[in-house]
C-alpha cells in the first residue's frame, strides 16, 4: 500500500511540474561572439572565387562541324523552353561544340532528371562537372 502511495505521489508531482513549464515565449536573444559574423563573411567571399563545385550534369548535345554551334544553340532554346527551371550550359573544346544541363549535387539527382528526359535525348549522359553554389535564400 505504501508503494502504491508513493506511486501516486511521483505521479502527480511530474503531472504538476510539466504543467509548470511556460510554453509561451514572445522574444529570443541569440548572444553569439562578433567575430562569427566576420568568419561568415570570409566563407562567402573565399566561395565567390571559386569556380564552382563537384557535381554533376547531364550532357544532351555534342558535335563538331560547320553548323555545331547554330545546332547547339537551337538545343539550347528549346531545352530552355521545356524546362525552364533547369540551366543549361553551352561550351566549346576543340572542334565540338557541347550542351550540358542542370547543378546536380549528387549522381543520383541528375540520373533521375536525365530519365525524365531520356525519351526527348536519346543519348544523353550524365558527367562529373564543376557546377554552380546551389541558391541559397534567407
Amino acid at each position: 500500500m505504501r508503494i502504491f502511495f508513493v506511486l501516486i505521489l511521483l505521479i502527480t508531482g511530474f503531472c504538476f511540474n510539466i504543467f509548470a513549464q511556460d510554453t509561451i515565449q514572445e522574444n529570443i536573444e541569440i548572444i553569439q561572439d562578433n567575430r562569427i559574423d566576420s568568419l561568415v563573411q570570409i566563407h562567402i567571399k573565399y566561395n565567390e572565387s571559386q569556380d564552382g563545385i563537384p557535381g554533376f550534369r547531364v550532357q544532351v548535345f555534342f558535335d563538331s562541324g560547320n553548323f555545331s554551334h547554330q545546332n547547339a544553340m537551337k538545343v539550347i532554346e528549346k531545352f530552355n523552353e521545356r524546362y525552364e527551371d533547369v540551366p543549361a550550359y553551352i561550351s566549346w573544346k576543340a572542334p565540338n561544340y557541347r550542351v550540358r544541363v542542370g547543378d546536380f549535387r549528387s549522381r543520383l539527382e541528375a540520373e533521375g532528371f536525365l530519365a525524365k528526359i531520356k525519351y526527348r535525348y536519346p543519348s544523353a549522359f550524365v558527367i562529373p562537372s564543376k557546377i554552380n553554389f546551389p541558391k541559397v535564400e534567407f
